[in-house]
């Protein structure tokens, strides 16, 4: 009787919150917390708390495996200096993620199934298959990164190590059963590891905190090597299968019932948004500053290239297990990320071709590429590094898209781009798509 009440208080409300017909009990508090969010009842950040979590489970795709390679390597090689390539990419990612969210909460779609309605099926077809190949590939690296930090902080051998990362995932994807709220607390959790972890490491390092102040605002470059690495940073940031996802997270999770609610749950999401990418940003400033500080510093160009070197000198320059808590943020980002790459999956497969494998089975199926290259002895930083190359190739798929729609006032009507949102986001979009080709171009001609 109390859960038919209060489901009835909800939809008489002048601002309606829809889906609390179909919500678990754990969902029907998080609905009606926001439906008094909406119509005024609650305020400041008690108004906030209802919608924050999608944008913490995107989140974890800006702090995966990739990015502790690739901030490494930089902070090893030039300090720094490239401290304002990561801010600079954290701003894309709260431009693209909140469009990606936005599109979701405007239409009650995701952008995969948007895609599907407007574009023809050949079109849609292709789509399907590189989103897939990209997801898989992002999913495959994650996943090794997870089974990386198990072998490091407790010495299993690395095929068993992917084993077990393979067991916790499967944990983390069963909390949906419990509904959304429980999954969101869990990658949250996974990410606050993370900060912890690096917040102590910047802490122990002894960084130069002028040195960070202004690296992180002036912009700078060395040599045609550091533009490189640069374009690598930048060209990295925007994940496609985040873009699908965080489309999938807004659309059924808390639904506006008219155009002003929307426009009021978007506002929410935005907060969201800025909070989640904000810690993002902030884990890939503590990265690279902590491989400035300790490898930098000392001239160790090359530490950063390797994960398990990085683990060992960590312990040699700073001690108190300083290479065990970098391990356990990489267990925490390889779990996490992994588990996320999942649910992109799912939101791909089943918004492009509307088709839908449980999601177990899907995650039993993409350890098995991940499980191979374990077994093969290839090295798994080197794995890494290229993952973010070949995630190159999916982002103009996701993001030409994404803008395409967002800007349409018809489909997204009073949440459609603004026309300054539109310029910033053509902008980013041929950047991030710029830099790519070149990043492309150039592995290739390397190699």
């Amino acid at each position: 009787m109390a859960v038919e009440a209060v489901k009835s208080a909800v939809l008489k409300t002048p601002t309606q919150v829809l889906g609390v017909e179909h919500a678990l009990p754990g969902e029907l508090r998080v609905l009606r917390a926001a439906e008094r969010s909406l119509t005024g009842e609650r305020r400041g950040l008690r108004a906030v708390l209802p919608f924050l979590g999608p944008a913490f489970i995107a989140a974890v795709a800006y702090v995966d495996p990739g990015n502790f390679a690739t901030n490494m390597a930089g902070g090893a090689q030039y300090g720094y200096m490239l401290l304002w390539v990561v801010l600079g990419a954290n701003l894309m990612a709260m431009l693209i993620q909140s469009m990606s969210a936005k599109l979701g909460i405007a239409t009650g779609r995701s952008l995969p199934e948007v895609c599907r309605d407007r574009f023809p099926r050949p079109l849609v077809i292709f789509l399907w298959v590189q989103a897939e190949l990209i997801a898989m590939a992002t999913d495959l690296a994650e996943f090794v990164g997870a089974a990386l930090g198990i072998y490091l902080v407790f010495g299993i051998p690395l095929f068993i190590a992917g084993l077990l990362t393979g067991v916790l995932a499967f944990g983390i994807l069963g909390l949906q059963a419990w509904g959304f709220r429980r999954l969101e607390a869990t990658i949250s959790s996974l990410v606050g590891v993370i900060v912890i972890a690096f917040g102590l490491e910047v802490f122990r390092s002894n960084a130069s905190w002028g040195s960070v102040a202004g690296s992180t605002f002036v912009p700078h470059l060395d040599g045609s090597a550091s533009v490189l690495l640069a374009a690598g940073i930048l060209g990295a940031t925007v994940m496609p299968h985040v873009i699908y996802l965080h489309s999938a997270l807004t659309q059924k999770r808390i639904v506006g019932a008219n155009p002003d609610a929307k426009r009021k749950i978007f506002h929410f999401e935005m907060v969201d948004v800025m909070i989640a990418m904000g810690i993002a940003g902030l884990i890939n400033i503590a990265m690279l500053t902590l491989a400035a500080a300790v490898f930098g510093s000392r001239g160790l160009t090359n530490a950063g290239s390797d994960l398990s070197q990085v683990f060992h000198l960590l312990d040699q320059y700073l001690g108190a297990h300083s290479g065990v808590i970098f391990g356990i943020a990489l267990l925490a980002s390889g779990v996490s990320s992994s588990s996320v790459g999942t649910l992109a999956g799912q939101v791909v497969m089943q918004g492009f071709i509307r088709r839908k494998i449980p999601v177990f089975v899907r995650r039993a199926i993409t350890m098995v590429p991940a499980m191979v290259l374990i077994a093969s002895h290839f090295d798994p930083s080197r794995a890494l590094v290229l993952s973010q190359v070949l995630l190159s190739f999916g982002i103009p798929f996701a993001l030409i898209p994404l803008v395409m729609f967002t800007r349409d006032k018809k489909l997204m009507g009073n949440l459609a781009n603004s026309r300054f949102t539109n310029y910033a986001a053509y902008g980013v979009a041929a950047m991030i798509i710029g830099l790519n080709v070149f990043l492309l171009y150039q592995t290739l001609v390397r190699v």
